[in-house]
């Protein structure tokens, strides 16, 4: 029963996530700085469109510094994908739904939308060869490998099967942030127990 709870908490987390309102320009109700997390990626920029860019130093969103993210037009075409990707993950949630209602173990479950996740943030650049490049230089100096964490590194790095599965539905908040889109998604990062309310 407990697992189911938490399965339904989060699929209704993520609901909330893509549809709520969007923010605006420059203010947040939840502090992007007390969050760490958040900021390992991230620099305040005051001339940024919502205050913050990448951080050239950082292994996972360096490459992204190079853009220009004082420019509306480009952090509203930037936002409008990240929230194209959001969204994709509703494919995640069906499978994760579909092989609980089959019996399919956690781990089954996990390698699944652990593959689902690296399909989906691949294919959030069909198009864009240039960003497409990006995440996959990214993701091979994070992972040694182009197409991101296996199951079997994140089991490695987190321990469990459950944890692979709720990391498989985390977001990379500082991106977020840089696109607008921590407030609308804080409601996710506390059912992940990536915040606390």
């Amino acid at each position: 029963m407990k697992q189911k709870l938490f399965f339904f908490t989060l699929a209704l987390a993520i609901c909330i996530c893509m549809c709520s309102c969007a923010t605006k320009a420059g203010s947040y109700g939840h502090d992007p700085r007390l969050n760490p997390e958040a900021m390992k990626d991230i620099v305040e920029n005051p001339d940024a469109v919502y205050g913050f860019s990448p951080d050239p130093q950082s292994k996972r969103l360096g490459s992204y510094s190079q853009y220009d993210w004082t420019d509306p037009a480009f952090v509203a075409d930037a936002r409008q994908q990240r929230m194209t990707y959001h969204d994709s993950l509703k494919s995640m949630s069906s499978i994760l739904s579909r092989m609980k209602e089959q019996g399919d173990s956690t781990e089954e479950i996990a390698r699944a939308v652990s593959a689902e996740r690296n399909r989906l943030r691949l294919a959030a650049y069909d198009g864009d060869p240039e960003g497409l490049a990006e995440v996959k230089k990214s993701n091979l100096a994070t992972y040694g490998h182009e197409d991101g964490p296996t199951a079997d590194e994140m089991l490695a790095k987190y321990g469990s099967w459950e944890t692979v599965i709720q990391k498989a539905f985390s977001p990379n908040m500082g991106m977020d942030v840089c696109c607008g889109l921590y407030d609308r998604c804080y409601p996710l990062y506390v059912q992940l127990g990536l915040v606390s309310d």
